[in-house]
């Protein structure tokens, strides 16, 4: 039997997210103490500002900033449209993890139809972050049957 992949091979590079806060050093902070990211690169500003700065997060890259001008922060505009999606080995570590440091658990570990253990949360900073585990490989017919189990339409007829 092959082994599933934690993190899938599609998943591992991907858009390069470039995240804007209205503190950028407090969010290094928190990225490494709840996430485990690792720190690349790091350029201020002269008024002090973190004008960029490039970490990883399970070995993916982001980007950082302080909003500044147009560049505005999910705090500045009351929400945000993006959902950061992220493959991890472990999940549930990773969640009490993230928990602990002070995220916002919106959806706890949960395994889901499409083969992904998933968690969603919020970081003080306003970006939705979802973490997932990979379990296993499936066809997207696969996928489908699973979700229409889920919503009880399977089998239904029109």
């Amino acid at each position: 039997m092959p082994t599933t992949e934690t993190v899938p091979a599609a998943y591992r590079h991907a858009v390069v997210p470039h995240l804007l806060v209205d503190d950028a050093d407090a969010a290094l902070a928190f990225y490494q103490r709840a996430f485990g990211a690792e720190p690349r690169f790091r350029l201020d500003g002269d008024q002090g500002e973190v004008m960029h700065a490039e970490l990883t997060v399970a070995g993916a890259v982001m980007m950082l900033g302080d909003a500044r001008g147009a560049l505005r922060s999910p705090a500045a505009l009351g929400s945000t449209p993006v959902i950061l999606h992220v493959y991890v080995p472990d999940v549930d570590t990773l969640t009490a993890r993230a928990t602990a440091a002070g995220a916002e658990l919106l959806e706890g570990p949960a395994d889901q139809f499409h083969g992904d253990r998933t968690a969603m949360l919020r970081d003080p900073f306003g970006h939705l972050w979802i973490f997932l585990t990979h379990l296993e490989d499936l066809t997207p017919e696969q996928i489908a049957e699973r979700l229409a189990e889920a919503d009880g339409t399977a089998g239904a007829t029109g």
